[in-house]
This record gives structure tokens, C-alpha cells and sequence, in this order.
């Protein structure tokens, strides 16, 4: 049975970390370096950092930052935000990042996922699906820093980026981000039916138990959290010990 993964993520925007409730209300967690280091010596089995304002501010991620955030890492380290052509990803891979995600260029133009896959492999390709609930319209994915609705169902877009070559989906719902209210362990769960490739879970993390959950009701292969690891609410090594204790395999 593969291990179930643990993943911080430093959303960053003017070069320091942010966390905030349903992508609003930005506050200060700290110096994405710093925070990096941290969590590398505490046990997470990957890092991912997002550029939250690239995408609307039309430009690359911010590679000097990355670089410096990859050299204090020996664990797998996926960078988003604002990229949209085999350039970006070239960069990235070249200043550190293991994987990189994608997310608004995806659905601009759905045939880049298959050329990044292509030319980078599927394993280095993560696509970022963030979606939000409505009760007219059920879970529906978002763009530009979840800013607008593209139409598109969540569980059928990720069907169809799964299909065109990512070798993993980013999950985050919007709905619970920062609530700490739990995954949306039906959002997850019918994704993770959906397609073969790994699902990582995000938003909405608040205790140790909304892991246990998302691992064991919704089959999420990871589990991604901010603002309870930034501020010392749970750390990473109690957690995988909790996990352990419920019987979910996790690299202690």
C-alpha cells in the first residue's frame, strides 16, 4: 500500500507567505524560506508554493525566490502560479522545482497539459483544480486566484486534464479553504473515483482528524494544509503519529 503524504503549501505574494479564508482576507505567515526549511527538517514529504497573484498580474513566477526556497529542501517541491508556456516550466526545473502546477493556462488551452507531458513527463506535471459549490450548479472549477467561473465541472475537467497527461491533481475547494472545517470529502472523493492518477486534497484543514477522513472516506493520496502548520496548530510529526495510530500508512 503506497504512503499517504503530508504537503505544506506556502501561497506567497510579494515574496512572503499569505493564508486566508476562501482565498480573501491575505494575512502574513511568514518568510517562505524560512518556512520551507522548517517543514523539510519536520517530516513533510513534499513542499508546494503557489504565486497567488502571478496569474492576474500577467507575469512568471517569481524563479529567484523559488531557487532559494529549493536550496533548503531534500524533499519534492511543486511550484505554481502564472505559468503558461514550456519556457515557465523549463525555468522552474531548471532553479529547483521537481514538479510544476498549472492551472488557469490549462484551461485557456487544454492541449499544453498534453505537450508539457510530452516534453517533461507526466510526472513532473500537476494540474491545479480549484472549485467551488453552488446549489445551483454544484462544484464548479474556478481561475485567476478563483476569481472566475469558468463553467467547467470539477470532476469532469479533472477527468479530462487526468486523460491528457497530468500525473497528478491539485484539489482545492475553495468553499473550505481556510475554514477549517473539514475537506469536501465528496468533492474528493468522487474526483479520486474519477481518475487514476494521484489527488492531492486541500482546503478547509483544521484538525488532525480531517485527515484521517480525507484518506480514509475519500481516498485523497495527499493531504495539503497552510495556515494550522504556519501557525503552530498541529505539527507535521504529531500528525503523522495520529495518522499512524488510525491505521493510515505514512513515512514517519
Amino acid at each position: 500500500m503506497l504512503t499517504k503524504r503530508i504537503i505544506p503549501c506556502l501561497d506567497v505574494k510579494d515574496g512572503r507567505t499569505v493564508k486566508g479564508v476562501r482565498f480573501e482576507g491575505l494575512r502574513d505567515a511568514g518568510d517562505p524560506v524560512a518556512l520551507a526549511s522548517r517543514y523539510a527538517r519536520e517530516g513533510a514529504d513534499e513542499l508546494v508554493f503557489l504565486d497567488i497573484t502571478a496569474t492576474n498580474q500577467k507575469r512568471t513566477t517569481l524563479v529567484a525566490l523559488v531557487r532559494d526556497v529549493a536550496r533548503e529542501l531534500d524533499i519534492p517541491f511543486t511550484v505554481g502560479g502564472g505559468i503558461g508556456t514550456v519556457a515557465d516550466v523549463e525555468a522552474l526545473l531548471l532553479n529547483g522545482a521537481d514538479k510544476v502546477s498549472i492551472n488557469s493556462a490549462a484551461l485557456h488551452r487544454p492541449e499544453l497539459i498534453d505537450e508539457l507531458a510530452r516534453r517533461f513527463g507526466s510526472q513532473c506535471i500537476v494540474v491545479a483544480v480549484d472549485a467551488r459549490y453552488t446549489v445551483e450548479n454544484g462544484w464548479q472549477v474556478y481561475t485567476r486566484a478563483g476569481t472566475h467561473n469558468t463553467g467547467h465541472d470539477a470532476v469532469e475537467w479533472s477527468r479530462e486534464v487526468a486523460e491528457r497527461g497530468a500525473g497528478e491533481i491539485l484539489l482545492t475547494s475553495m468553499s473550505n479553504d481556510g475554514t477549517k472545517d473539514g475537506f469536501a470529502l465528496d468533492l474528493t472523493g468522487a474526483v479520486s473515483r474519477a481518475v487514476s492518477v494521484p489527488v492531492v486534497a486541500s482546503g478547509g484543514a483544521g484538525s488532525k482528524q480531517d485527515f484521517t477522513a480525507v484518506f480514509q472516506q475519500a481516498n485523497a493520496d495527499a493531504g495539503l494544509a497552510a495556515s494550522i502548520f504556519h501557525f503552530g496548530e498541529i505539527g507535521i510529526a504529531e500528525l503523522k503519529q495520529h495518522l499512524r495510530a488510525d491505521g493510515i500508512p505514512v513515512r514517519l
